[in-house]
């Protein structure tokens, strides 16, 4: 296991408008890793900000990580990349980065596919929607059963996403998880920085 895979993961909304300040807020409140989430096409705003977010992260300590785009990922020197089902495929993105970058895969509730990313070189496994997610709705479901037998199952480390905040995140962990992925519980929460100290804390109480 990779001991720098646990804890705090943020995920950055879509919407471009306070993503900065939210990524500081969430530093600061001891998240451990970053996801870089921008859908857009604005190639030059995106390749700017990503190398914003990654110098604050450099700064924090933490691991800064781009959603889905492999290029993007190396022409910043990101510490990986995130790939979900419609995006190119594990063995594509470590051909294309090598041995020193993080992949990470998207397993939603299919424990056959984490099982496959694993031996596809991903370092490590996303499930979820653990909980009803606002920013999916339509998401697939994946139960605590799924947590507990992917972390009895798999020898990389294992990231839920999905509805999670600090009210309810203590039985995540519980049943497995190594990281805590949050989008809306941070970036909607009245005081963010607070929120990611509050998620952040329930590793160092394990």
């Amino acid at each position: 296991m990779n001991p720098r895979l646990r804890g705090l993961y943020f995920v950055t909304p879509e919407a471009a408008g306070g993503r900065t300040a939210l990524v500081a807020a969430a530093l600061r409140g001891g998240a451990r890793l970053v996801q870089y989430r921008d859908k857009s096409d604005l190639k030059e705003d995106r390749l700017r900000e990503a190398r914003l977010l990654l110098a604050m992260c450099r700064e924090a300590g933490a691991l800064f990580l781009v959603n889905d785009d492999v290029e993007l990922c190396a022409a910043v020197g990101a510490d990986g990349v995130h790939l979900g089902e419609d995006d190119s495929g594990i063995e594509g993105a470590r051909a294309r980065l090598g041995e020193g970058y993080l992949i990470g895969a998207s397993c939603y509730n299919d424990l056959d596919r984490a099982r496959a990313a694993a031996d596809a070189g991903a370092d490590y496994a996303a499930f979820g929607s653990v909980y009803p997610s606002p920013t999916k709705p339509q998401a697939r479901r994946a139960d605590f059963d799924l947590l507990r037998r992917a972390r009895r199952e798999l020898d990389i480390p294992i990231c839920a996403i999905g509805g999670i905040t600090p009210e309810n995140a203590a039985p995540v962990i519980a049943a497995g998880a190594d990281m805590i992925a949050v989008i809306q519980g941070l970036s909607e929460a009245p005081d963010p920085e607070a929120a990611a100290r509050s998620l952040q804390s329930l590793f160092a109480e394990e």
